[in-house]
This record gives structure tokens, C-alpha cells and sequence, in this order.
């Protein structure tokens, strides 16, 4: 009864409503990157952070003969060691002299994912070569093997397959070459042995122009094209060539994010790519395909979604969508795009970008290549990415000063997106206006068990005093603004405490937070048990 005391007869009216959900609260972080988890907000606004360039970019740079261009990459780091491993894509074309060459999988470590160490590996000769650092090479197909997905498994069972990668080849079947996904698996990240099988679900190539196949047609079709046969794959609603994979929690799946075609006005194939999604519990078995965003009235004429990996992070699903531009001669900028559930998608950062080109003559000033496979560290959260100072459509031009290589952008740790006052209020229902004030109520929360709170936040400039609702609304005494310690400073874990009153005195109940902003900016709140 101690509640009804707290509350009142209001208390009593619970039973009659129905309450608004109230998620778990102990040991977990809210983030501000979007109002999800906020009741509602007054006199505020959410700003982006866009991710800041290490200094010492690139961190990895073509420098081999068969590195012609390096873009595609992934990155894992062991949470024991440090180690870091990353994968990354080095196209040398025909200069290869061999198909299977022309576009290949390369590898480099670090100890501190700075400073990364290719190490000559007895594994695929490259011409004169006897060591390289390549660990994976095409099937020698019809079109190049493309790009490069790997993701880690510590607690995997069978040794063998702790390291999954997922790419684009070619591969025959009954008699016809077909591109599409293909797998390998690895011990150890270094050597890779190649799923028997494939393509595991099928992509379109060179359809474009050409109107979608009749339902009791063959998607496969042929053509005079420069004095031979061009072959074309007309498959509809397909995944295209790019792949991303990462693990869904939620779902307990393998997830692909990435490019699918859209059909132009005309009805004609290959006109823009939209952003699909594929799932599979296994690696190998692969759902059919659904189209999930497409750009909008908002975006460009000529723009379009080259691929867009996907992360999962404290509870959101985050996308670093890149956003090709082909009338800017195919420039890639990142956006940043959040989602509470990886199928429906919001786009509340399309500026400034998350990360945009360098200016002209820095190896990124051209296109930028996202991935699934963010690193997050204690106080930072790391993006490590592939870029040209080229376009990447119809080829890599060697011959006028090409550039690309593998770069490293930070936030703070959570610090994706920030709410802050705004600069005035001035509201007719104000008794006065009020400048740099603003607050965040957050949703219900059960902290009944919980022992402390901690606020990031950057309140350099002012203070945050949080404090305690009912959730029908009331102050909760002891737990007032009035009451509470301001937070000042700027610390991705600022505890929250008041004059007299500890968290583990709180009644058992639910409550709304409330975040007083005075000239500071929040970011996440964490709740622990």
C-alpha cells in the first residue's frame, strides 16, 4: 500500500486505464537518437553528430599490385586481445591476368586498429607474388566475384565456422552460370574454405532497360553485344550485387541489408537502387527478399540508395545509408538512419550527413563505402570505411591519379544524435520567454530494482537536473529538480544523485524521468541494477 500512500487516490484509477507500456528498465541505455522511448519534449531539438576523420587517414592505403583500387571492408575486434582484424576489397581488373584475381579479398591486422600490418601469407600468389596478403579469390565467372561481408562468431560450435564471410560471385548450376550470394567459412579469419554450393539465392545483372520477364519466361536472356553474346539476368525484386550481413538479436538470424533495383517510370528495370532485406538462421537458407525503403520527394532526382549496411546497437537498429548521387558524376555521402524494429526506417539526419566526402584531393573526396561492423569501444564507438577520390560507376580510371583506401571516422560513445534546449521559447502560454531551457520526459520506467542512473551529456556550458514522476504525472518528493545534484561538465557517464535521497530509496514503481536542460546538451541515459 505504500504506493497508494505515495500517489494518492490516483492510484486507484490505474486499474480503470490502460497504462502506457513501460519497458525494462535495469541495465540498459536509452538513447536520445530518437523519441522512441520520450513521452514528449518541450523547447528542445535533436541535433546530429556527425562522425569526426582520425587525423592519421588513410589508416590503409593501395600500395600492391593488385590494390589498384581497395574499397569494401569489414572489421572485427577480439574483446580479449584487442586484436584487430579487417577485410577489405582490392580490385585489379584485367591487369590481373587472371579472372579470378581481378577482384579479390585481402586482410590486415592490428594491435591498436590504427596501425594495421599487411602480412605476406602463402596462400594466393598474385603474378610474381609467391606471398600476398589475399585470402579469398573469385570463381573466375562470367562477371567479378564483389565485395565482402565477414562476421564473427566467438561462441560458434564448430571451429570451422567462427568467421562467416558473405560475397558476390558466379557459380554454375545445371549447365548455366548464375551471380548471386555466396558463402565461405574460416577458423581463424586467414583461411577460408568456400561453401560447395551457390549462388544461395540468385541477383539480376545487366537488365537494365529491359522490362521485367512474363511469370512463364526465363529471367535469362541473350543478346548481340560488341561482336559476342551478352548474357543479362532479368530477375525482379531481387537483392542486387552488393552484400552486408550482421547478426539480429532480436530475431536470432543472419540479416543481408543492401541494394535492390527499382523499375523506372517506364516500368524498365534497373532505374535506382532501394534498400532490401533477406534473413536466414543458418547461413544457407536465405528468405525471399523484401524491399524496404526506396528515396523519396526529400532526396534528389538523381539520387539513390547504393547500399545501405546495417548495425544493431543498445536496442535501435542503425543504418549508415550511402546516398549516390549520379548527376554529382556517382558521389557516396553516408546518412545516418535509425529504425526500432530493421524494417521500417526513419530518415531524420539527411543533413549534414553522418559522414560526407573529403574536399577534392583526399583519397575519400569521391564516394564513401559504409559497413555492418562498427567497433565499439568503452568510450567511443569506431567506423572504419572503404573510399574512392573516383566514381565507382563504370570502373576505376588507374591512369588519372586514382586514389582509395580504408579510413576511420569516431563519435563518442552513444553520441549519435543529441537533444538540446533551443535558443528561445517564447510561447503565448509562457508567462515569460526563456532562453537555452528545455526538457525531455522520458516513457514509464520500472526502477524498481534499480541502483544507479548515469546520464551522458554535455553540460559544459550549464547543468541537467533529472528528476522523478509518477507516471500520472506528480513530482515524486526527494526526487524533484529542486532537489536533485545539477550535472555539470561534459562525461559520458555523469551519475545522477540528489541532495538526500538515493535510488535504492524510490518505492517500487514505475516513473517518468525528466531531464531539465539548461544549456547542455543529452545524449543517453543508462539505467543499472
Amino acid at each position: 500500500m505504500a504506493i497508494r500512500r505515495l500517489f494518492g487516490t490516483t492510484a486507484l484509477l490505474l486499474a480503470l486505464t490502460v497504462p502506457m507500456k513501460a519497458e525494462p528498465a535495469p541495465g540498459r541505455t536509452i538513447l536520445l537518437v530518437d523519441d522512441h522511448d520520450v513521452l514528449y519534449r518541450s523547447g528542445t531539438q535533436r541535433v546530429l553528430h556527425p562522425a569526426e576523420r582520425h587525423p592519421r587517414n588513410p589508416l590503409i592505403l593501395q600500395d600492391k599490385p593488385w590494390e589498384v583500387a581497395i574499397a569494401w571492408t569489414s572489421i572485427y575486434r577480439d574483446p580479449r586481445s584487442g586484436k584487430y582484424q579487417l577485410w577489405y576489397q582490392a580490385y585489379a581488373g584485367e591487369r590481373a591476368g587472371d579472372k579470378r584475381l581481378e577482384c579479390v579479398v585481402c586482410y590486415a591486422e592490428s594491435p591498436d586498429g590504427i596501425d594495421f600490418v599487411k602480412p605476406e601469407l602463402d596462400l594466393h600468389p598474385f603474378k610474381d607474388f609467391q606471398k600476398t596478403n589475399i585470402v579469398l579469390v573469385g570463381n573466375g565467372g562470367y562477371g567479378d566475384r564483389y565485395c565482402n561481408s565477414v562476421l564473427v562468431e566467438p561462441n560458434e560450435k564448430d571451429a570451422a565456422r567462427r568467421y562467416k564471410m558473405a560475397y558476390y560471385d558466379w557459380s554454375i548450376v545445371e549447365g548455366r552460370e548464375y551471380p548471386g550470394l555466396h558463402v565461405a567459412f574460416s577458423p581463424d579469419g586467414i583461411r577460408w574454405t568456400k561453401h560447395d554450393q551457390g549462388p544461395l539465392y540468385k541477383t539480376p545483372y545487366r537488365a537494365r532497360g529491359a522490362p521485367p520477364p512474363f511469370a512463364d519466361e526465363s529471367a535469362y536472356r541473350e543478346r548481340p553485344y560488341k561482336g559476342s553474346i551478352g548474357k543479362i539476368w532479368a530477375y525482379p525484386l531481387l537483392m542486387a550485387d552488393a552484400v552486408d550481413v550482421f547478426r539480429d538479436p532480436v530475431r536470432e538470424a543472419y540479416v543481408i541489408c543492401g541494394k535492390m533495383w527499382m523499375d523506372g517510370p517506364d516500368g524498365a528495370a534497373a532505374w535506382k537502387h532501394g534498400m532490401g532485406r533477406t534473413q536466414s538462421k543458418d547461413f544457407l537458407h536465405w528468405s525471399k527478399p523484401q524491399f524496404l525503403l526506396a528515396p523519396d520527394d526529400r532526396d534528389p532526382p538523381d539520387a539513390e540508395f547504393h547500399t545501405s549496411p546495417v548495425f544493431f546497437h543498445s536496442g535501435r537498429y542503425f543504418c549508415l545509408n550511402q546516398i549516390l548521387d549520379r548527376k554529382a558524376k556517382g558521389a557516396i555521402d553516408l546518412e545516418l538512419m535509425t529504425s526500432r524494429d530493421g524494417l521500417e526506417w526513419e530518415r531524420p539526419f539527411r543533413s549534414p550527413y553522418f559522414l560526407a566526402r573529403s574536399e577534392p584531393g583526399q583519397f575519400d573526396s569521391r564516394a564513401i563505402f559504409s559497413n555492418s561492423t562498427p567497433v565499439v569501444l568503452d568510450d567511443e564507438i569506431r567506423f572504419y570505411y572503404g573510399a574512392y577520390n573516383q566514381s565507382p560507376i563504370g570502373g576505376v580510371r588507374a591512369d588519372i591519379g586514382h586514389r582509395s583506401g580504408v579510413g576511420l571516422a569516431t563519435i563518442p560513445r552513444d553520441r549519435f544524435a543529441g537533444i538540446r534546449p533551443v535558443e528561445r521559447s517564447e510561447q503565448a502560454t509562457l508567462k515569460r520567454p526563456l532562453e537555452h531551457v528545455g526538457q525531455v520526459t522520458l516513457k514509464p520506467l520500472d526502477l524498481g530494482r534499480c541502483r544507479q542512473m548515469t546520464l551522458n551529456a554535455d553540460a559544459r556550458e550549464g547543468n541537467v537536473r533529472v528528476e522523478l514522476l509518477t507516471e500520472d504525472g506528480y513530482r515524486v518528493r526527494g526526487f524533484s529538480a529542486d532537489e536533485a545534484v545539477p550535472i555539470t561538465g561534459d562525461s559520458l557517464r555523469h551519475p545522477v544523485q540528489w541532495k538526500d535521497r538515493l535510488l535504492s530509496q524510490l518505492p517500487p514503481g514505475r516513473y517518468l524521468p525528466r531531464l531539465h536542460l539548461q544549456k547542455a546538451e543529452v545524449f543517453a541515459v543508462t539505467v543499472i541494477e
